[in-house]
Order: C-alpha cells, then sequence, then structure tokens
C-alpha cells in the first residue's frame, strides 16, 4: 500500500518479501553505487537493513515505479531525534536501471513532505560527497542549502570520505513549496 504518490514514484515501507528484487537491483547496481553507497547486495545484509528500518528512529522506504509497483531505490530517515531538536539524517539510491528518469526528485519531495508534516521534523540533512555531482543537484532543487564540509566525514566502502552538509528547514521547504 503507497504512503503517498505523484506521478512516476511512490513511497512504501520494505517487507521482507521484497528481498530477491532489491538485493537483484543492488547487485545490478554495484558500478553506479561504487565507493558512495553500500546498499545490502546478501540476504543476511538485507536481514540487518530490515532490522534498521524497524528502528523507531528511523523511517524508511523503497521508491516503486508508479505504473508497476517495481523498487526504483530507496530513501530514509535516520538518526531522528524528537524533542527540542526535530531533525533527521537523510540517505537514498537508486537503482542503475531507473538512474536519470526523475524517480528520485520526486520520491525525496514525498519523503520531505513526510518528514515535515506527520514526522513533525524541522530540519534534514544530507550529507553528499563532493564528486556526487548528481546528489548534490537532487538535494539543490529539493531546496537544500550546503552548509558547509566535513573531512574524513563516513566511512564508505572501507575508506573516510569528506563529505558537503546540506540541509533543509521546514520554513526553507514551505517557501520552495510557494515558489
Amino acid at each position: 500500500m503507497p504512503t503517498a504518490a505523484f506521478e512516476k514514484v511512490f513511497l512504501r515501507a520494505p517487507l521482507a518479501r521484497d528481498r530477491e528484487e532489491f538485493l537483484a537491483l543492488n547487485r545490478a547496481s554495484r558500478r553506479l553505487h561504487r565507493g558512495l553507497v553500500m546498499p545490502p547486495t546478501e540476504p543476511e545484509h538485507f536481514e540487518a537493513f530490515l532490522k534498521r528500518c524497524r528502528d523507531e528512529r528511523s523511517a524508511c522506504f523503497f521508491v516503486c515505479r508508479a505504473g508497476d509497483g517495481r523498487i526504483v531505490g530507496a530513501m530514509n530517515l535516520s538518526e531522528i531525534v524528537r524533542g527540542i531538536f526535530r531533525s533527521a539524517y537523510l540517505g537514498y539510491y537508486v537503482g542503475q536501471p531507473y538512474a536519470g528518469r526523475g524517480y528520485m526528485g520526486e520520491a525525496l519531495g514525498l519523503l520531505l513532505r513526510r518528514a515535515f508534516g506527520p514526522l513533525k521534523l524541522h530540519r534534514v540533512e544530507a550529507n553528499i560527497q563532493p564528486g556526487n555531482l548528481a546528489s548534490v543537484a537532487l538535494v539543490r532543487r529539493a531546496g537544500f542549502v550546503k552548509e558547509g564540509y566535513s573531512r574524513r566525514y563516513l566511512k564508505i566502502c572501507g575508506r573516510w570520505r569528506d563529505h558537503e552538509r546540506w540541509a533543509i528547514t521546514v520554513e526553507d521547504w514551505r517557501a520552495a513549496r510557494k515558489g
């Protein structure tokens, strides 16, 4: 059951029955993901992924194509903090066959609607490697603002990698929607 939909995609929670489709997509996308992200490619990694998705400090979704329900990627909010902070980190990746088709732009719009609506967050932060131009363009189009640079910030694929910090607040999001 979709949580929300636009024209091209809808978001839904990952289910155990999605294992084979999701793993096959991630295996077929290794070249695209190399050095940027490490999505599950083995059954035990998928089980760990599902466990993280069930954590109360996470909101995980599959990005699914509206026409046929195929999984095209994944998006999540992690380290959700409530109280006076009301913030989370954004993570996402698209499968190779679906890259560059506008799916993730729509999905990010849906995710932000959920983050600033039902989840009542005030801020969402995305940490992006400087050379990941597609990712930078994605968050920029959504209204994120570059806030800084973090050296050797995250260990991805066995290496500590620099990241740019991009963020959007609920006020930024509302302004971008009006514009």
